[in-house]
Order: structure tokens, then C-alpha cells, then sequence
């Protein structure tokens, strides 16, 4: 398996009526966040690519790196409805609400 590759895919919807894509690895990761518009650049959004990227140069775990894109999907509304989100203490995976 690829060092960068995530555990579990990060599936966003990018907009309404577009298709759900699975995010499988920090690379891609990077892609959508280097797309991300300037004027919606938040501390989510740099904490995301802070950590995407010092993945890419081993200074950041791979799965920290996924956690923070995670909630950057979350918080921005890329998210998608039907995304399994790890339990933080064990126990079973939740779907997301709107």
C-alpha cells in the first residue's frame, strides 16, 4: 500500500447533481484543495493543506493528513451525505446528516 494512500477514501460531492468521487490519497487530496478558491481559504482549508502537504515530505501521518481534509470536506459542505465517519473511541462507523 502507498504510504500516502488513506486508509478509507474520503468521498465528497463537488457540486449538486454532480457524481460522489472517493478522495483515496493525499495527492488527490491536494489536487481539490489547490482548486479550492482563494476567497474560501479558511483556517480549516490551511490546516488541510498544511497537513496534506507535510505528508507528502513525511513531517505528517497519513491519516492525520486524511482527519484534517476530512473535516475540511465536513466544515466546507463537500462532504458526502452517504460518508462513513470513523468512531474516535472504537465502537461503530457513523453516516453523516444533513
Amino acid at each position: 500500500m502507498d504510504r500516502l494512500q488513506f486508509e478509507v477514501p474520503v468521498r465528497i460531492a463537488p457540486a449538486p447533481g454532480l457524481p460522489v468521487e472517493e478522495i483515496y490519497s493525499v495527492e488527490q487530496a491536494l489536487d481539490i484543495l489547490q482548486d479550492w478558491p482563494a476567497r474560501r481559504q479558511g483556517p480549516l482549508y490551511q490546516k488541510a493543506f498544511n497537513a496534506c502537504f507535510g505528508a507528502t515530505v513525511d513531517v505528517v501521518k497519513t491519516e492525520d493528513a486524511c482527519r484534517a481534509f476530512m473535516a475540511f470536506c465536513r466544515a466546507s459542505g463537500l462532504m458526502a451525505r452517504d460518508m462513513m465517519t470513523p468512531s474516535r473511541r472504537g465502537g461503530e462507523a457513523k453516516t453523516l446528516q444533513a
